[in-house]
């Protein structure tokens, strides 16, 4: 099926416009910030910037900020990210990082960077009692990949850990990370689900997150805890995500899938900036709480592909057909509160593109996006 003549093409890329998210300059960056990061010490640097948005916002909260399951993919950059605005402000507010910590040079990548660590199995309620006192937390712990023949992991780590934490910080307002795969599958004329509309989660995976919302949102309306529950997809570091997968096949040669063929993304840096402020936003009413996080066009996998293969001067193939309905979200009211992201889905291109033709590091962790039937 051919989608390619019902929207607008920006660079070779096919780019849906939600009718409330316009196309946006690139005022927000300075001159020399739009240029690619060219190591991983300037990629670290660009996404852990904080905007003056996220200052203010770190301005508001007395005392020390908590980060659980800081260990992941986006863990250590938010981590930083909170510590350079604490440090703006000249405030002595610790950052402290929870995760399970397997090895000694993780935890001292957070040290090098000022942020206290504590090593902790969040599943453990003992452990969970332990932790020290903060006057915010944000919750990025979870399961996701080797779970599809594991229902028992899932219900652990996704529903049962988070109504343990939510609990232990019942008092203190709280950011927790979700995902867009607990709406249903949308088309791209849609403009992507709006946080209004029902969830309609695939796969165990979507279902067990719908349930760590629930069991944050019972906790909020049981304890009047301030929660934010942000829905993303999908963040992009230049080291993983949906557009490195697509540039690593693409670069290798491999065939591209098209079933799931069309996505939403955001740089990380955005997207830890519209986290973050979502502290200000944070609600007790389930209706108010929920926040989508993610770019404000729709993309194609077909049309992403060949600009990466014209970039690198390859032909790429594909395997399969665009299904009608993909993962999608409208993040009107994020960008509507916070503007625009920073950095536009053009430009993420463009800079993956750079860092993966060069052969800088990367982090070696498929996405998995073309999974359509959420098992992972």
């Amino acid at each position: 099926m051919n989608f390619g003549s019902a929207f607008p093409r920006v660079a070779g890329i096919l780019i849906a416009f939600t009718p409330t998210s316009p196309l946006q300059p690139f005022s927000a960056l300075s001159e020399q910030n739009t240029r690619p990061p060219k190591s991983l010490a300037e990629l670290d640097e660009r996404i852990t910037e904080p905007s003056p948005g996220v200052v203010e916002t770190l301005r508001g909260i007395d005392g020390d900020i908590m980060v659980a399951g800081a260990g992941g993919k986006m863990g250590f950059h938010l981590c930083v990210m909170l510590r350079r605005g604490i440090d703006s402000l000249g405030k002595t507010s610790r950052v402290v990082a929870v995760s399970r910590f397997g090895d000694a040079a993780t935890r001292e990548a957070f040290a090098d960077r000022s942020i206290e660590t504590i090593p902790a199995d969040l599943t453990a309620p003992a452990a969970v009692r332990k932790l020290p006192e903060a006057s915010a937390l944000f919750f990025l712990a979870g399961k996701k990949f080797g779970t599809s023949d594991s229902p028992e992991t899932l219900r652990v780590f996704n529903e049962e850990m988070p109504a343990l934490v939510a609990e232990r910080f019942a008092s203190i307002p709280i950011v927790a990370f979700s995902t867009g795969c607990v709406y249903p599958f949308t088309t791209p004329a849609s403009g992507g689900s709006k946080e209004t509309d029902p969830v309609g989660p695939v796969g165990a995976y979507a279902v067990s997150c719908l349930g760590r919302e629930t069991a944050f949102i019972e906790s909020s309306r049981s304890n009047g805890t301030p929660l934010a529950l942000i829905r993303l997809n999908y963040s992009v570091d230049l080291r993983y995500g949906v557009l490195v997968d697509l540039a690593v096949k693409v670069l290798a040669g491999e065939p591209v899938d098209l079933e799931m063929g069309f996505l939403n993304c955001i740089w990380q840096g955005d997207a830890l900036d519209h986290s973050v402020r979502s502290l200000d936003h944070a609600a007790v009413a389930p209706d108010h709480c929920v926040m989508n996080v993610t770019g404000p066009r729709v993309l194609s996998i077909r049309q992403t592909a060949e600009r990466f293969a014209e970039h690198f001067g390859k032909k790429v193939s594909f395997r399969g057909e665009e299904a009608e309905t993909a993962w999608l979200s409208d993040a009107e009211k994020s960008h509507r509160l916070f503007g625009p992201p920073r950095v536009s889905e053009e430009r993420l291109v463009e800079w993956v593109a750079d860092w993966v033709g060069q052969g800088r590091p990367l982090l070696g962790k498929p996405t998995h996006f073309e999974v359509r039937d959420g098992n992972y």
